[in-house]
């Protein structure tokens, strides 16, 4: 048996997540609980035969047992011992590695106990800003952490899900929908199925809100500032709510979500999947994307939905035999804090600190509104192929503020063939290629003038008599 697989370590934490004893386990599968126990401690291998029946009696498919997340595990311990808090420590990847393959458990304790210190010491942070200015604060802010989690629900499922995308269908098929009219025949099937009437308000008849639904009146209220496709998406996003309730509900209470917190954010978050899929129905956009080459404003202006809607809907194109190009997708504001993200092209996103400044997505902001574009190159020899550009959010009148975001979608080399933007780039370049990172402490790229933060892999030395191409630089002996 392979020792990377760490199955006993999985039967263990499968069987306790389900409050299972081992003798009652052993029970059910037949064998002596001393037996059960060496496999669990990894001490004796297991049987095709017996995996099997593991499988069936923790209600688990092979593949959940048979896959290694190690990898996506050791990255994040990484990225943590990459904090300042450890400098002290002197920790090599090749013992962070080992703890992540031995010790997996443990190391997920250990990515949820820094995510609490992560989330407990910005929240000290801005309080103290507050109670510097003298202001009202509150208590402590979860929703990073709550975020993070939900991230990893849909990281989890490859971003996709095929109960939501199969309701979507069905909305269509039951609701006789056009894409001429999507806005009165969703409209129209609120409420002939569910008693529902949409009313469109004024904006301060809303107190700044963009959609409001009143249970008790059954009255959708949208605001004015919404565009015919935003509109289109809050109907389709109520509509999730009254008629997929029961299959969110059983996608948020998978145990990644562990608070009421980010079990809401799940739901907001798979009723928004759900609305993409009825704007953008899988066939018809995977089609549209083949036969665009991946035209993001083209596509936006068929199934008349932004730009953002568009990059969202494509990462999620994971049906099996009915696959898009998979793509990584980040979002950043303009200070450069990531909103949004996930890794379907396999490029490691940081979960705990910002982005390599030297990333397409930071540069969109110098060309509002024009997409760049960029091959870029890690420092293990990957490279990938990304497009970037703004997003602007709608103002709701002149004193409303001006939202500024930038997206990135990003894919492998051979991927980049199928895109309309990879015309003209010459892939196979390794000199065209953009040297970047993940973040700076975990970037072993030393002499980089980007560099914001000394690198995990060298400690910083200081000579008042030498300067190197940045402060973090280390001087060579």
């Amino acid at each position: 048996m392979s020792t990377n697989l760490l199955l006993g370590k999985k039967i263990r934490s499968a069987r306790r997540a389900q409050g299972l004893t081992q003798a009652r386990l052993a029970e059910d599968l037949g064998i002596s609980a001393s037996y059960l126990n060496l496999i669990e401690n990894e001490k004796r291998p297991i049987t095709a035969e017996l995996l099997l029946k593991v499988a069936a009696a923790l209600h688990l498919d092979l593949q959940s047992l048979a896959s290694s997340d190690v990898s996506g595990l050791t990255d994040d311990l990484l990225e943590v011992f990459g904090d300042p808090v450890f400098e002290d420590q002197r920790l090599t990847g090749p013992d962070v590695r080992e703890f992540a393959r031995t010790q997996p458990d443990v190391a997920r304790a250990v990515l949820e106990l820094f995510q609490a210190y992560s989330s407990t010491r910005q929240s000290v942070a801005a309080l103290s800003e507050s109670v510097h200015d003298r202001q009202e604060f509150g208590g402590v802010d979860r929703t990073q952490l709550s975020s993070e989690q939900v991230s990893d629900l849909l990281q989890k499922h490859n971003n996709h899900f095929p109960v939501l995308e199969e309701a979507a269908e069905r909305i269509w098929r039951d609701g006789k929908l056009e894409g001429e009219d999507l806005f009165a025949g969703l409209e129209k099937f609120l409420q002939e199925r569910h008693g529902v009437l949409t009313e469109i308000l004024h904006v301060d008849q809303l107190n700044g809100a963009v959609r409001s639904f009143d249970r008790s009146s059954r009255k959708l209220a949208l605001s004015e500032v919404l565009r015919r496709g935003s509109r289109n998406f809050q109907l389709a996003h109520q509509l999730a709510y009254l008629e997929t309730s029961s299959e969110i509900n059983q996608i948020v209470s998978d145990p990644v979500l562990t608070s009421d917190e980010s079990r809401a954010l799940g739901r907001v978050a798979l009723a928004n999947y759900f609305a993409s899929a009825v704007l953008m129905p899988y066939k018809e956009t995977l089609a549209a994307a083949v036969e665009t080459r991946y035209d993001i404003d083209l596509m936006g202006h068929r199934f008349r939905v932004s730009y953002e809607q568009v990059c969202h809907r494509l990462t999620s194109l994971r049906r099996r035999g009915q696959q898009g190009v998979p793509f990584d997708f980040v979002r950043v504001d303009i200070a450069g804090n990531i909103s949004k993200k996930f890794s379907g092209a396999g490029v490691r996103l940081p979960r705990f600190s910002g982005l390599c400044p030297l990333w397409n997505v930071h540069a969109a902001f110098l060309q509002p509104g024009r997409i760049r574009v960029q091959l870029s190159q890690l420092s293990d020899g990957t490279r990938f192929f990304s497009i970037a550009r703004t997003v602007r959010k709608h103002r709701g009148g002149f004193h409303a503020p001006n939202v500024l975001h930038a997206i990135a979608l990003g894919c492998d080399i051979e991927s980049a063939r199928k895109l309309v933007y990879a015309d003209g780039i010459d892939l196979e370049s390794r000199g065209a290629a953009v040297p970047v990172g993940v973040t700076c402490r975990l970037c072993d790229r030393i002499n980089c003038e980007a560099r914001a933060f000394p690198s995990l892999q060298r400690p910083l030395k200081v000579d008042e008599n030498v300067r190197g191409v940045s402060f973090y630089t280390p001087i060579e002996d």
